[in-house]
């Protein structure tokens, strides 16, 4: 084997395809500018949005894709072959990840797709705004600007909101927001490995710091940069630490090796005590993003997703019949 995850033994419990993927050179962890070098952040944006778009360029991702401004906010329309192109069809809120900062233009238009393949719906990819040249909450204004406009032609039951990592904590924001300007709940709230404590005050911060690079390591710098001096406990920036009564059923994931274990394990937790049906799926070995997409472990992932959609598409199309 090679100096895999910092020595950390491989598990002989996964799929190969998973093994593979964790067998790979641990390298440096993550190094950021300082707040106040706007060029530099600028440059390694462009790095990462390149690499992200690169990345995806060699799998096939058959799908429909328009772009389009929705109340000023640049959006990509997607949707894949098996979903109608019709007013009756639900539309899912996808918000990319990216740590906050990363993830834009073409980038974001290849992560949007990737869940307008396992949806099942119309996607509305957010192409919203980022640090260091919009901080919070530009992205958050953003996101509500083009859920405000969902509302207007869809009903709330044929509205779903979801997100990975960063976007992960800009969906649960999003909802809180929403609450707070009294406007209705999704049919439902998917949160993948969501990055919902800028504070990183959960265990897994600390035991799971070596095992999960170089997937991710902490975004301390990061999170100050997009907070842009407001207290990262703000609910609006952590919204672990929100009122979450009153929210749609919510599909969390994770994996044991996923820095962001305590994030997930602990919002569940946090829905489940006010009231909220929260469904939590935590996958052997995985790290954050997981397996690269095609492990028997990520398909897994997208059939339990796509069940829990489903499901809850069903119910509220019944609830409209009777």
């Amino acid at each position: 084997m090679t100096d895999t995850m910092h020595q950390v033994p491989i598990p002989t419990s996964i799929s190969d395809a998973a093994r593979q993927a964790l067998d790979v050179p641990a390298g440096p962890a993550a190094t950021y500018p300082t707040l106040d070098d706007t060029n530099g952040w600028l440059q390694q944006a462009e790095q990462v949005n390149a690499y992200i778009h690169a990345r995806f360029a060699d799998y096939p991702l058959p799908v429909v894709a328009s772009e389009t401004e929705i109340n000023g906010v640049h959006t990509y329309i997607l949707r894949s072959n098996e979903v109608a192109d019709d007013d009756r069809s639900p539309i899912y809120l996808d918000i990319h990840g990216g740590a906050l900062i990363f993830g834009s233009g073409e980038a974001c238009k290849v992560m949007n797709s990737v869940a307008a393949l396992t949806n099942g719906m119309i996607t509305w990819g957010v192409d919203y705004r980022m640090p260091p040249l919009h901080p919070f909450p530009a992205a958050l204004d953003d996101c509500l600007a083009v859920y405000r406009a969902l509302l207007e032609v869809r009903d709330p039951a044929d509205i779903f909101v979801g997100g990975g990592s960063a976007g992960g904590n800009l969906a649960a924001a999003l909802l809180i927001r929403a609450k707070q300007e009294g406007l209705p709940m999704p049919a439902a709230l998917v949160l993948l490995s969501p990055e919902v404590d800028l504070t990183e005050s959960g265990d897994t911060f600390e035991t799971l710091k070596e095992v999960s690079r170089p997937t991710l390591s902490t975004l301390k710098e990061v999170n100050l940069l997009y907070a842009n001096g407001r207290d990262l406990a703000d609910p609006l920036l952590s919204p672990l630490f929100a009122d979450v009564s009153g929210f749609p059923p919510t599909f969390l994931q994770s994996g044991t090796r996923d820095l962001f274990l305590s994030n997930t394990v602990r919002m569940h937790r946090k829905l489940r005590v006010a009231g909220v049906k929260a469904d939590l799926h935590v996958f052997e070995a995985m790290p954050h993003g997981g397996f690269g997409g095609l492990a028997p472990e990520d398909l897994e992932l997208n059939a339990e997703l796509r069940q829990f959609l489903d499901q809850h598409r069903s119910i509220r199309t019944e609830d409209h019949r009777h």
